[in-house]
Order: C-alpha cells, then sequence, then structure tokens
C-alpha cells in the first residue's frame, strides 16, 4: 500500500500557524540554521507528530542524539526520578549517578581508557579534549580532517573545516588540515582507478610535516566522518593514522559524538580496527537527547593534564540527572543488544539504498556503517558533479511523504544527506522509510525531468 496515500494533510492547522509563526519570527533568532516549516507537537519511538496530527518516521534520531526513540519509557523513568530527587549540585559534590556512569564507561571500553568526566555538548567535549591534549603535550597545534565538524565554540570550531569557518575572525593558533579521506572524490587514485589511500595519507602527512613549527599536539578525528558526508575510512586507514600520530608524539581524540554507543553495529566505531584513542569524546547518543557529553582518558594522561593545571569547570559539570539517563542508556544498549541490532538494520537499510541507487542515476554513492549511513546525490552521472539541490529537493519531499532524513539541512549541502534512525527501529519501519525515499526520488526527478538526463 502506497504511504503517501495516507497522508492527506501537510500543513498545520490555521489557528497555530496564525501564532506559531509570527512569534517565532519575532522572538527567536537566526543562528545560521534555516527552521524547518513542520511543527511537531510530539514524539514518540520513532515516529513524530505534527501539528495537523500528520504522522512522520525519524530517519534522523532527532539531532542524531534520541539512540532508543524518542520517550523511551526507561528514560522517561529515570529522569522523573532524578529531577524530583537529585538533579543539580555544585560541581565538586560527586553523586552515585555520577560514578556509575564512569565506571560503566571504563568496563566498556578498552584499557587504558578508564578515568572520565561529563558535560553538556558535543562542543564542550572536543574543547576540553583539545585543551587536554594541549596541556598533557605542552604542544598546541592541533590536526583535524579537511571534512571534520568537532563543534563551532573557539577550540573545537578552529578544528572544524566542513562548516561555519567564514567572517568570524581568527581561529586558535596551529590548526592544521589534513586530506579527509573521501574515496568517492579523491584525486589520488591506482591504475585501475580504486582509491590510492596510503598516497594520500603519506602526502598529507607530507604537509602536516612541512606546516607545522614543530609543536604538533594531537589529532582530532571522527571514525566515519558524519557532517563532512558520512565519509568511512578504508581497512587499515586508522591504524596507521595512529601510528603516526604516535611516530610524532601526538595525541589521537576520537569525536564519537555521533558513532559511539551502538549506532554504527559497535559499542564505539574505532573498535572496529581495534584502534585506541588517548582521549575519547561522547556526546549526543550517550544522553539519548539530552544534553549530555563525556571526555575519557588514561590516567597517565589525568596526571599529565593535572600537574599542568588543567581546569575545566562549567555550571553543569557531573550533573547527577543527566548521568543517570546515560549510565541507562549504556545499560540498555548492552543488556538488549543493540549494537547487533543496529547492524542487523543496518544492512536491511543499506540493501534497500543500493536498489534505489540502481533505479535512480542520481545516487552516486552510499557509504556508512550500521545505522549511520549516507547517500550523495549527483546532478550528472558522466561527471558526478555534485547535485546538492537535487538532494535537497529530495529530502525536502521525503518530509512532505512523511519522512525526517537528513540530519541538518543547511543550505548547499544537500549533496549529501545523513540518515540515522534509532537504533530501536523494526524492520517495518526500515522498510517503510525505503518506500518513502523512494516515492520521493520518483516525484522530483518526474517532475524536474531529469528522470533519462543520464541515459
Amino acid at each position: 500500500m502506497s504511504t503517501t496515500a495516507t497522508i492527506t494533510d501537510t500543513t498545520p492547522k490555521l489557528d497555530v500557524v496564525d501564532t506559531f509563526w509570527p512569534r517565532a519570527n519575532r522572538y527567536l533568532m537566526y543562528t545560521g540554521v534555516p527552521a524547518s516549516p513542520v511543527i511537531i507537537t510530539k514524539a514518540q519511538g520513532t515516529k513524530l507528530q505534527d501539528a495537523s496530527g500528520r504522522q512522520i518516521l525519524d530517519f534522523t534520531s532527532g539531532q542524531m542524539s534520541s539512540l532508543l526513540g524518542h520517550s523511551h519509557p526507561e528514560i522517561v523513568e529515570v529522569v522523573s526520578k532524578y529531577v524530583g530527587e537529585l538533579d543539580h549540585l555544585i560541581s565538586n559534590m560527586i553523586t552515585e549517578p555520577v560514578v556509575e556512569l564512569a565506571e560503566r564507561l571504563a568496563r566498556l571500553l578498552p584499557a587504558p581508557l578508564e578515568k572520565s568526566f561529563f558535560l553538556n555538548t558535543g562542543s564542550e567535549s572536543t574543547e576540553a579534549a583539545i585543551k587536554m591534549a594541549k596541556l598533557h603535550t605542552g604542544k598546541f597545534e592541533i590536526v583535524a580532517f579537511s571534512a571534520s565538524y568537532h563543534g563551532l565554540t573557539q577550540g573545537s570550531g578552529s578544528a572544524t573545516y566542513s562548516a561555519g569557518r567564514k567572517n568570524g575572525g581568527p581561529t586558535m593558533p596551529g590548526q592544521l588540515a589534513f586530506p579527509a579521506p573521501y574515496g568517492y572524490r579523491s584525486p589520488f587514485k591506482k591504475a585501475d582507478g580504486s582509491y590510492d589511500w596510503e598516497t594520500e595519507l603519506e602526502f598529507g602527512w607530507s604537509m602536516i610535516d612541512r606546516q607545522s613549527v614543530g609543536s604538533l599536539a594531537a589529532f582530532i578525528m571522527e571514525p566515519i566522518l558524519s557532517t563532512g558526508g558520512i565519509l568511512e575510512p578504508p581497512k587499515g586507514y586508522l591504524p596507521r593514522m595512529a601510528a603516526e600520530c604516535k611516530k610524532r608524539g601526538m595525541l589521537l581524540i576520537m569525536d564519537e559524538a555521533q558513532t559511539g554507543v551502538g549506532r554504527t553495529g559497535e559499542m564505539f566505531a574505532f573498535e572496529n580496527e581495534g584502534v585506541v584513542p588517548d582521549i575519547l569524546a561522547l556526546s549526543k547518543t550517550l544522553g539519548c537527547g539530552l544534553p549530555l557529553a563525556s571526555v575519557t582518558t588514561t590516567a597517565e594522561i589525568e596526571n599529565g593534564c593535572k600537574e599542568a593545571g588543567f581546569l575545566w569547570l562549567t555550571t553543569h559539570l557531573n550533573d547527577p540527572l543527566t548521568a543517570a539517563v546515560g549510565a541507562k542508556v549504556l545499560e540498555i544498549v548492552e543488556r538488549d543488544n543493540y549494537c547487533q541490532k543496529a547492524a542487523d538494520r543496518g544492512r536491511q537499510l543499506r540493501a534497500g539504498l543500493e536498489k534505489l541507487q540502481n533505479k535512480y542515476w542520481c545516487i552516486g554513492d552510499i557509504r556508512g556503517r550500521g545505522l549511520l549511513q549516507g547517500i550523495e546525490i549527483i546532478a550528472d552521472s558522466a561527471t558526478k558533479a555534485p547535485g546538492s539541490d537535487l538532494g535537497q529537493a529530495v529530502s525536502e519531499a521525503a518530509m512532505r511523504n512523511g519522512l525526517s532524513c537528513n540530519i541538518v539541512n543547511l543550505p548547499g549541502m544537500g549533496g549529501v544527506f545523513r540518515l540515522a534512525p534509532p537504533v530501536t527501529v523494526t524492520e517495518e519501519e526500515i522498510e517503510e522509510g525505503l518506500r518513502i525515499l523512494d516515492e520521493s526520488f520518483a516525484q522530483v526527478l518526474t517532475k524536474s525531468k531529469l528522470m533519462t538526463a543520464a541515459a
């Protein structure tokens, strides 16, 4: 049965529109992200409901954060308990939920990662991690991928190259960019046309070594670059990068804001290649929709930071309420084997996307792992020219048809849109999402008369 057949009204009720948008436009400041035209009034599991009562399947997990779906009953129970008993304290008052979360993380992570503290957002966690690396090494240069996204605060924003760098003045000193592992578009190719990542990696390090003033502190990276276009490094890449960092006395910081806590089919995406970072930053998925982030490192690095006078103090450092939520998230993911479930549903999603790729010429590439998948849209099959406008149109059509499937819908970034359903997504919901995507591609290509353009 057609998914769109049950969708009769995509416009919020007039009384809501008449009161909501004038208030929103008057009092909310524009921060660079265009507002969605959909007014959401309820979120439950994998479904959203808008002001007209229409159901929307959420393949973005909110902002990649609602790992267990929206309003998971056990998370609701934990929040209800702690908001009524132990919500917030002065930061040096350590509570049982904080210790439990740190203990669970240490048990799940490979040695020697065992020392954690807890913050609010991904930007804050990467900011703290970068500062720790500088203090521990006594150096100041930070390397990041050319398609990186680690936040938009001063240190994390300086290590972000995919967005938000223009017109804000100087970045932090010592910021160095490394070629992102973008096999689909990399100019580094072997004779057979395959991706020559070894030569590209050697080239990247030669450029870093020439630019560096001799103060390389750390390389911060995502194990799968998300905002940069769902770029998964090829097999062998991460171990080689770890070895190159170690050779130069640099720390390796892994930012698993979007890949951590089971989404990619493993508890942590770096485990896929057996690499152990020196510092791990988690956020988004750890809080299951609540503002929670963590920084975890080794006892040795903790001691080095302590000797160097490390200070990180915020109003919500080690808050008990969100820590209790994080501990429950880890418990549920481990207890209910959601890593395996994410791998299984991810294979189903990937197989369905590959069928769409065979059907629609404008799908140039599909990549990702587990329940983090990306579709790269092209405007021309011969030249592989990026199809940002076309991708944006498909994303908007999908929303009209009842599927939220693009994490950040920024102008000019429609060329690769990202799908990240909650790990609780069912087999039937994956099929429903694929049907809506199929309909949306067909509608957009038919409307724009591009169906045969690449024949």
